[in-house]
Order: C-alpha cells, then structure tokens, then sequence
C-alpha cells in the first residue's frame, strides 16, 4: 500500500490557535493601570465606593507624622463557568511603610471558628 508517509509527501497538520483573548492582563504598576480602559473603570468603582462609604477624610498632614502609604492590588473575578466576570481594583494601606507603636500598636483580624457558627444555630433551634 503507497500512502502518503512512504512517498515522503505527507505535510505537517496545520493547527491553528483562533482563541483570541480580550481579557486584559493584571497590570504590574499603577500607570499600566490607568491607561487601560478596563483597569480604570475597576479603580474608578473602588474610589468612588471609598468616597460613598466615607472610609476616610482628608486632613492637612502633620509636621512630624508619617505617611502610610497605600497600594492598588488588581485581580480578575471569574464566574463559576469560568468566564470573566468582572476586573477588580483595591486600593489598600500599605503596611511597609508603618511604624510599629506610631501608626499601628496591634493587628486586628476578625476570626470565627466554624464551631462557633455551628453552636450557635443550633441553640436557636431550640
């Protein structure tokens, strides 16, 4: 039987990647950000929701105080197709530049033990 490998006429298959992605990446730095259309309708959501919530006011800085920085973190949210569902923007404190006894005396993070919960539903019932 003559086939095609033998007669040395056989070519490659051509495959072709068509996937075109229109998501755009996690940017690396603020300005990268801010020139992407995406990217800066997430930030314009986060700092309009901050000013919404009054989350802070603007003060006149003191003589001797420090700064505490802050620092945009960015991250894809998907649906649980895992289609994009929307491009999330935080603007958060950056904890670097704190110091110890001056801008923070203890960290703070609510933890509920998932017994907790458990118990008390379960005396509601009751």
């Amino acid at each position: 039987m003559v086939t095609r490998f033998r007669v040395g006429t056989n070519r490659p298959t051509q495959r072709f990647n068509l996937h075109v992605s229109t998501i755009s990446p996690i940017p690396k730095s603020y300005p990268i950000a801010f020139r992407d259309p995406n990217w800066y309708r997430a930030m314009l959501d986060e700092y309009t929701a901050l000013i919404k919530n009054n989350t802070w006011i603007l003060v006149p800085r003191p003589p001797d105080a420090n700064i505490v920085r802050s620092m945009w973190l960015f991250r894809h949210k998907y649906n649980a197709d895992g289609t994009l569902s929307r491009y999330k923007a935080r603007l958060v404190a950056n904890g670097s530049t704190q110091l110890a006894g001056i801008d923070v005396d203890e960290t703070f993070s609510p933890v509920v033990k998932p017994a907790t919960i458990r118990n008390s539903t379960q005396s509601s019932h009751f």
